[in-house]
């Protein structure tokens, strides 16, 4: 069986603490899960006291007890994070602790695949190897990853403020990644009738969403919510 562990929360838009993400290792050491850790939104992290936590990372500075045992596979994308070129098909997974057995057939699955196209690879390359001081492109990399993400911080902080405008919404605030996760307020009218159609309430309230405004979200019970709850992505 297996965890998936996230350093910035889906579809939340929250940051987990340290605290957190090794409280997640230990649990999974403790049931003997195998950790996944989708860490393709690292760079967007927005929130004033929040910094993103490598899995691995923090898995080895737990020490060998942690760090010799928990199975652990960490994924990244090209097409997601601050740059976003959703174009590009290219990635990557990184597997520590696996078992030998199991990594062979991983290894076996994997070579028979096509591989992305070369595109794609060459973006990988500059997400993993971007421009360092000195170099000619640093100056200008760097306005423009600002930039980015300077802009992608003040859309998170007005998508909370507008939301919470709203009568029967609540936002948290966006602390990273590129969601939000507002909780809705039903009423028991609208629970009846999404009932009588056989949906959730907050698939019933994004549908109708939809069909008369045009503004297209995804229903929170497709995440996981809170009994009683609902919510919207």
């Amino acid at each position: 069986m297996g965890v998936l562990g996230l350093g910035l929360l889906l579809p939340s838009g929250q940051v987990q603490s340290r605290k957190c993400i090794e409280d997640v290792i230990r649990f999974a050491a403790e049931e003997n899960l195998f950790l996944m850790a989708d860490e393709v939104y690292q760079d967007n992290v927005y929130a004033k006291g929040c910094a993103f936590h490598s899995f691995k990372k923090v898995l080895f500075e737990m020490g060998p007890k942690y760090s010799d045992h928990v199975e652990l596979a960490s994924f990244h994308s090209t097409s997601k994070g601050f740059m976003g070129e959703c174009g590009f098909r290219g990635g990557y997974m990184e597997v520590v602790n696996m078992d030998p057995a199991v990594k062979q057939q991983l290894t076996k699955l994997v070579s028979v695949r096509l591989c992305p196209p070369v595109p794609g690879q060459a973006l990988l390359d500059v997400i993993m190897n971007p421009p360092q001081p000195g170099e000619p492109s640093y100056k200008q990399f760097m306005l423009e990853r600002q930039a980015v993400l300077g802009n992608l911080a003040e859309k998170a902080r007005l998508t909370e403020e507008i939301l919470n405008q709203v009568p029967g919404i609540q936002c948290n605030p966006v602390q990273g990644a590129m969601y939000s996760f507002p909780r809705i307020e039903i009423p028991e009218r609208a629970v009846r009738l999404a009932q009588a159609e056989g949906q959730a309430p907050d698939m019933f309230f994004c549908m109708k969403l939809l069909e008369e405004t045009g503004i297209c979200v995804v229903p929170g019970s497709g995440f996981g919510q809170r009994e009683g709850t609902h919510h919207f992505r």
